[in-house]
C-alpha cells in the first residue's frame, strides 16, 4: 500500500459477493473478508452464522484515494446490494447479512451519512443501512478469502456473486482495473 492508502469497511450481505465486486476496482489494493459490528471477540464463521454474535459479514477495502475516492466506493457498494432489505440480501437472512457501513473517521461518517440521505430519495422503501464506527475488524478464516476467485463454479457464486461482478463491470467500466 502507498502512504496515501485508506481503509473502508462495508457489509452488504454475503462477504463473498461484496469482496468479488470490490476487487474489480482500480485503486483497490486489497479486500479482506471478515466480521465486525458485534460483541464477540474473534468470532468464527459458524458463530457469526448463528446470528448470536452481533457481527455482520463485512469486507475491509484498502484503497488509494488518489485513484478511487470513498464516494466512488460507496457508489459501487450501494449499487451491488439492496440497502432497503432489513437483515437480509437475497437468500441470506439474519442480522449477519445486514447492510452496514462501518466508518473509520469523521470524514467517512459525514460522507456516508450524506450519501445515504441522498440515496433514500431514490427508493420507495427506506434505506436501512446501518452507519456505525468501526471498533474492531476480525479477519475471516482463510477459506473465505478470495472465495469467488477460488470457486468460480460454486453454485452460490454463480447465482449471487457473478451477477454483482458483472454489474460492476458494466456500470463502472471507467473504474475497473486494467488487465
Amino acid at each position: 500500500m502507498s502512504e496515501t492508502s485508506r481503509s473502508a469497511t462495508f457489509g452488504g450481505g454475503c462477504f463473498w459477493c461484496t469482496e468479488a465486486a470490490m476487487k474489480e476496482l482500480d485503486g483497490v489494493a486489497s479486500v479482506t473478508s471478515g466480521y465486525a459490528g458485534g460483541h464477540v471477540e474473534n468470532p468464527s464463521y459458524r458463530q457469526v452464522c448463528s446470528g448470536d454474535t452481533g457481527h455482520a459479514e463485512v469486507v475491509q477495502v484498502e484503497y488509494d484515494p488518489e485513484v478511487i475516492t470513498y464516494d466512488e466506493l460507496l457508489e459501487v457498494f450501494f449499487a451491488t446490494h439492496d440497502p432497503t432489505q432489513l437483515n437480509r440480501q437475497g437468500p441470506d437472512v439474519g442480522t449477519q447479512y445486514r447492510s452496514i457501513v462501518l466508518y473509520h473517521d469523521d470524514d467517512q461518517r459525514e460522507q456516508v451519512e450524506a450519501y445515504v440521505e441522498a440515496l433514500d430519495e431514490e427508493y420507495d422503501d427506506d434505506v436501512v443501512t446501518e452507519i456505525e464506527p468501526l471498533e474492531t475488524f476480525y479477519r475471516a478464516e482463510e477459506n473465505h478469502q478470495d472465495y469467488f476467485e477460488k470457486n468460480p463454479n460454486d453454485a452460490y457464486c454463480q447465482m449471487h456473486a457473478a451477477p454483482k461482478v458483472e454489474k460492476v463491470r458494466e456500470k463502472f467500466q471507467q473504474k475497473l482495473k486494467q488487465a
